[in-house]
């Protein structure tokens, strides 16, 4: 028997559409197309883009007018007519800017024709230390030790070019894509390293270290704990009694400023003369000549070296010789100097120990092309170099005089050093580092010549525990060498 099918289930009759419905099932009208930002009126960007805007283009209208003319005019004449030509361009716009906004446009215009643009402000900031730009939108700074973003930006790579040429031509340098690396200084001395590309690959950089107004005092070094008062007293003495020191440490340890520091201990009747590759020691003594080093030309001649001007110091009569940084065959020709009459010297060097910076002159003196024998090179560290001063930054920042080393002579063949002070880290915690500077109990050898030369240190200055009987024990002992 054939299978039924089931009969089909009646299906309920659609209602009737209502005129709503038609109306809300027709397709919406397509909304006018948003005008581009492009074509918006100057008066309904955002506050930051009108504002560069207007910058733009009335700097361009102003240099354009001047031209060549901007670097003859002054300041005041410059200033009259960007205010004049601001004024112009906002009337004949219809745009009305509040006054505080029309401040800060003008500020911001003058800072890019007058001065060095967006870093204006931070070169202004005396809490500010260093500046690093990493390209027109990253700017970083340091302020009290600590590393953080600034709240300023380059409008292009053209503008943060303009700056760095603004920069360099003013102390006879250039950069450009022959000579893409350049160290140089503000008017004020402070010291500036360029990087264009294509070496700098996602921009071109600039790192300032910033010149102090007031440079810091052994009290300013004291109260900030690089140093305690025994230290201070002890390397004030071996200035004066004309020892030649070196002061090491690694990059940003504070190197400079120990120096300069240093070069204020000397006698304000001697002919001091420094030899820096950018300006910025601050010797107040009255007799003190500048020098400074000059790279090559574009036909690679003319360049002064850092060795040439160490060696014609040589020919000037000094008294004292201040380098501010040896780095290549010139630590040949400051160990000569030191070891022919010119003691008293000063300068720094890049090592992280007093063993290391041993081993880093040794090769600098090889730099110099002599082919000379490691116990030759060693004998004439040893008797050139008293003193070494080790400076640190530590890792929250602060920085340290972590060693102050003497060099005693050749034990076999290497040079003997002993620490007089030390800096003996205990801890670190909340970012924060703890530690103390101390003494290491041990009596310099050089105090016989200080006592010569009559700058007497107390012997409790090299008290590791104040107040437990050192300097009697150091009395007897003394007593007791005297006897045998």
């Amino acid at each position: 028997m054939a299978p039924v099918t089931p009969p089909l289930a009646r299906q309920p009759e659609p209602a009737p559409r209502r005129l709503s419905d038609a109306v809300a099932a027709r397709p919406a009208p397509a909304a006018p197309p948003a005008p581009s930002r492009a074509n918006l009126p100057l008066q309904d960007l955002p506050a930051n883009e009108r504002f560069g805007k207007i910058k733009g283009a009335v700097h361009d209208r102003i240099i354009g007018e001047l031209g060549e003319m901007a670097n003859e005019m002054d300041h005041d004449a410059i200033s009259q007519r960007a205010e004049e030509v601001l004024d112009a361009y906002l009337s004949g716009r219809n745009i009305d800017l509040g006054r505080q906004e029309r401040e800060q446009l003008l500020r911001a215009l003058l800072a890019d024709i007058l001065g060095y643009g967006p870093l204006d402000a931070l070169l202004a900031d005396d809490s500010i230390s260093d500046i690093m730009v990493n390209g027109p939108n990253r700017v970083y700074i340091e302020r009290n030790t600590k590393m953080q973003r600034a709240a300023v930006k380059f409008d292009s790579d053209q503008q943060l070019m303009q700056v760095i040429q603004r920069i360099v031509v003013g102390v006879g340098r250039r950069v450009d894509e022959t000579s893409p690396m350049v160290d140089a200084r503000l008017p004020d001395g402070s010291r500036v390293n360029v990087i264009i590309p294509p070496l700098a690959v996602k921009g071109a950089a600039v790192t300032i270290r910033k010149f102090r107004r007031d440079p810091l005092q052994i009290d300013d070094l004291i109260g900030n704990g690089t140093l305690t008062r025994e230290m201070a007293e002890f390397l004030q003495a071996c200035v004066n009694a004309r020892m030649n020191i070196v002061v090491a440490g690694g990059g940003s340890s504070g190197k400079t400023t120990t120096l300069n520091v240093l070069s204020s201990f000397i006698p304000g009747d001697e002919r001091i003369i420094t030899v820096e590759d950018a300006a910025e020691l601050q010797l107040r003594q009255i007799h003190v000549i500048n020098l400074e080093s000059r790279p090559k030309n574009v036909e690679g001649k003319g360049g002064v070296s850092i060795r040439d001007l160490v060696v014609n110091t040589l020919r000037m009569r000094p008294d004292r010789i201040v380098v501010g940084e040896v780095r290549g065959g010139e630590a040949l020709d400051m160990l000569q100097a030191m070891n022919t009459g010119h003691d008293g010297s000063l300068t720094t060097v890049h090592s992280n120990s007093p063993k290391d910076t041993i081993s880093r002159l040794e090769t600098l003196v090889l730099m110099a092309g002599m082919d000379l024998p490691s116990r030759a090179i060693r004998e004439q560290i040893a008797s050139a170099i008293n003193v070494i001063v080790q400076q640190s930054r530590l890792r929250d920042g602060t920085r340290k005089i972590t060693y102050i080393s003497e060099l005693t002579g050749i034990e076999g063949d290497q040079i003997s050093i002993q620490d007089i002070f030390v800096y003996k880290q205990s801890g670190y915690e909340d970012g924060k580092v703890s530690g103390a500077l101390t003494a290491t109990g041990v009596i310099p050898r050089c105090m016989e010549l200080l006592v010569a030369t009559g700058q007497h240190v107390p012997v409790s200055h090299f008290d590791p525990q104040p107040g437990s009987g050192f300097v009697k024990a150091k009395r007897i002992k003394a007593v007791a060498d005297a006897a045998a």
